[in-house]
């Protein structure tokens, strides 16, 4: 992980640009597209100027966001948070209650892969690498989540036929992937799916007369909640292995 940061910093020094999103994901602010977001609502500057979409970045440029200067950093962690009922997944949210990162009170800058509304709790990886959350965000990869879902309604064959082929959901106009779904309680379920539709779990189970009771996260890819000792708003830095095979799984070369 230190040599991929390693890189980008000698290449700065050489005066070779990067692309301003690219450099915010790099300092493990957020993914690329939530750069492009902050880039367009005028919350990023270089060199006291505000940025626009497509500017490209030097060693030589001083990069502030809402504020604060930003830096490549050497070392690269992973982490593995229970993010509970209650918590918001947002970078910064005046009317957020409690946001992942006012709760999990990292000491260094963490974004997330892949949110989890403030209703549902479990799983959340977190990491200050952008470049390894944007390619465990990025859909065409398929990377696998699994959640345990309870419902108000008897659990049927039809309704896991029609959640595990895939259905259509007018409010968003997409239609999810063919998932895999297993049924685990009279009101129960397990999912695995292979895309991250906003609130698309409690979309389908509506679309099928069903409201979500609870829902939780217990697996993104190769890292499994149950195999920390992890209590709602705990966390756990991933070991050198764990993170090896999740950059791997991934796509990156370290």
């Amino acid at each position: 992980m230190t040599n991929i940061c390693s890189t980008f910093k000698l290449l700065l020094w050489l005066g070779i640009f990067m692309r301003l999103n690219k450099y915010i994901a790099s300092c493990g602010v957020c993914s690329r597209r939530e750069a492009d977001k902050l880039i367009d609502e005028g919350r990023v500057t270089i060199n006291g100027e505000k940025a626009v979409f497509g500017i490209d970045v030097t060693n030589n440029d001083i990069v502030f966001v809402d504020g604060k200067k930003i830096e490549l950093q050497d070392e690269k962690i992973v982490i593995a948070y229970y993010k509970p009922v209650g918590v918001t997944c947002t970078e910064k949210d005046k009317y957020a209650e409690k946001t992942v990162i006012e709760d999990i009170g990292f000491d260094k800058r963490v974004t997330y892969a892949g949110r989890l509304d403030k209703d549902s709790e479990g799983l959340l990886l977190m990491s200050n690498d952008g470049e390894l959350i944007n390619a465990m965000m990025k859909g065409s990869m398929k990377h696998e989540k699994e959640y345990e879902v309870t419902v108000d309604i008897d659990v049927t064959g039809d309704f896991l036929k029609a959640m595990s082929l895939g259905m259509y959901l007018e409010e968003i106009d997409r239609r999810t992937r063919p998932c895999e779904v297993k049924k685990t309680g009279k009101r129960s379920f397990n999912i695995i799916l292979t895309q991250g539709l906003n609130r698309q779990i409690r979309r389908m189970c509506a679309a099928l007369g069903a409201n979500v009771v609870k829902l939780k996260r217990i697996r993104v890819m190769s890292v499994k909640l149950k195999d920390y000792d992890l209590r709602p708003g705990k966390y756990v830095v991933l070991s050198e292995q764990v993170v090896k095979k999740l950059y791997k799984d991934a796509g990156i070369a370290r």
